[in-house]
């Protein structure tokens, strides 16, 4: 309809909000009741919003040695939602890393610490409240090193494997909440893909947490190997982030200085051992020998020997006949010839 002159136009209408489960208006209703459609088809996973926000940062401090780079590197390839940074410096105290966090907007972090260009100590942290916990990092291997069978999805969505012994004490417990922020990806993130085909397994043996990641085979649902690997060896956990009061103390952790230490010392007493064991023949083969009286009953063995004449030859002994050779003239004479016969 065309419109008129000095008038208003007229706006269309507003369509009511409907209830995703109610039925459209001039559907018929099913034979239940429920609804016209039978079967109904899920929402794309694009359509999915992103609340679950935890954005890990990783990073390290200087002195760390090619391995840790990879393993550094590996984490951020398996953790879509990690954020990378420069490297910190080993004067800057460890409560700074909160304010970096801050400023990077994470919320977890993970930081790898080198000491002594061969120890290498891993934090995990809540920043800025807290709780945080520092391990050992032993027997790292990564991805290139490896060079395992499995393979997954870059940025799919992992599963988390914990060991029973985690749910038995309480600090495993308070362990285990933190590798569940850090380590799973959140839903709907954008970096990830809605795919879960790899479990992380942290595993208690021998007073230490082991690290192994495997992909899920679809056709048997068995595991394989993919990496990387490491072992993480407790030290204390802290009530706040990067420090604060202690809330757990490994005590059968054992610093690498003490460890060196302890082998050294173990060395020096062997080498020490044989030293002693030297000193101890050489007294033997100087010390006076003990002079044992004669026997008696030694005298049983002896026979005497027959005495035999002593004779004296008065007269000389005859001289024995030279026998010359008579083959050495003829073997002269032949040589001459040959000699003769080579010069002709």
């Amino acid at each position: 309809a065309k419109r008129k002159r000095d008038a208003p136009a007229a706006r269309p209408k507003k369509r009511a909000k409907r209830h995703p489960s109610a039925p459209e208006p001039g559907a018929k209703p099913g034979p239940d009741g429920a609804g016209p459609e039978e079967y109904s088809i899920p929402p794309p996973v694009s359509q999915g919003k992103w609340k679950n926000k935890e954005r890990v940062l990783i990073f390290s401090s200087r002195g760390i040695n090619f391995r840790t780079r990879h393993l550094m590197q590996d984490l951020r390839t398996l953790m879509p939602h990690s954020k990378a940074d420069t490297k910190m410096d080993r004067k800057d105290q460890l409560f700074v890393i909160n304010e970096v966090c801050e400023m990077k907007n994470c919320n977890k972090c993970i930081f790898f610490e080198a000491k002594k260009k061969q120890d290498l100590y891993m934090w995990l942290s809540n920043t800025p409240q807290g709780p945080s916990a520092k391990f050992l990092v032993q027997n790292v291997h990564t991805l290139a090193e490896l060079k395992m069978t499995g393979n997954c999805l870059r940025g799919s969505r992992p599963l988390l494997s914990f060991d029973p012994t985690f749910d038995k004490e309480p600090h495993y417990a308070l362990l285990k909440e933190l590798f569940i922020q850090i380590f799973s990806t959140p839903q709907y993130h954008p970096k990830s893909q809605p795919f879960v085909d790899h479990v992380f397994t942290f595993t208690v043996t021998d007073e230490r947490i082991w690290f192994r990641n495997y992909q899920i085979i679809e056709e048997d649902a068995s595991l394989v190997e993919i990496g990387p690997r490491f072992v993480l060896n407790l030290i204390k956990i802290f009530q706040g982030s990067f420090g604060g009061p202690t809330l757990y103390e490994n005590p059968h952790y054992q610093s690498p200085n003490m460890h060196r230490r302890l082998i050294r010392l173990s060395v020096a007493a062997k080498l020490r051992e044989k030293q002693q064991v030297k000193e101890a023949q050489n007294i033997k083969k100087k010390g006076s020998k003990v002079l044992i009286g004669e026997d008696p009953t030694e005298v049983v063995f002896e026979t005497p020997a027959e005495e035999k004449p002593v004779e004296i030859q008065l007269v000389k002994p005859e001289s024995k006949p030279i026998i010359k050779d008579k083959k050495k003239p003829r073997k002269i004479q032949r040589k001459k010839q040959k000699k003769l016969f080579r010069t002709e």
